[in-house]
């Protein structure tokens, strides 16, 4: 007698199904479009996590910019300084200290144009 897939096949189709449960329409009843949709959000999620890390990035280095621009020094003199004042903060601790503690950014600034002097 030949197998069947039955059991499994309907725990596969339930998986799917499940996993698209939040999908609008055909793509969260219909298998096949089902199971398109999830290719295609995996990919979105993919690519996703690492356009998160780039818009940080970027977040953190325009609030930067805008608190330097009151100490009358650019974004790339800045880092530079930094590397010469031998100061190690990344660039999210600084936007942070640069909205929670004006005081401490001001006093890191003024290392990183004495570095920048010397």
């Amino acid at each position: 007698m030949r197998t069947r897939k039955g059991a499994a096949r309907t725990q596969a189709k339930k998986r799917v199904l499940k996993r698209a449960s939040g999908f609008v329409g055909g793509r969260r009843k219909l298998l096949r479009t089902a199971k398109e949709s999830l290719l295609r959000s995996g990919v979105f999620a993919y690519r996703d996590r690492r356009r998160r890390r780039r818009d940080f990035r970027q977040l953190w280095i325009i609030r930067i910019t805008g608190a330097l621009q009151e100490h009358g020094i650019r974004y790339s003199q800045f880092i530079r300084g930094l590397k010469l004042a031998k100061i190690e903060l990344d660039r999210k601790s600084l936007s942070e200290v640069a909205i929670h503690d004006p005081a401490a950014f001001t006093a890191v600034v003024d290392l990183v144009k004495k570095a920048l002097a010397a």
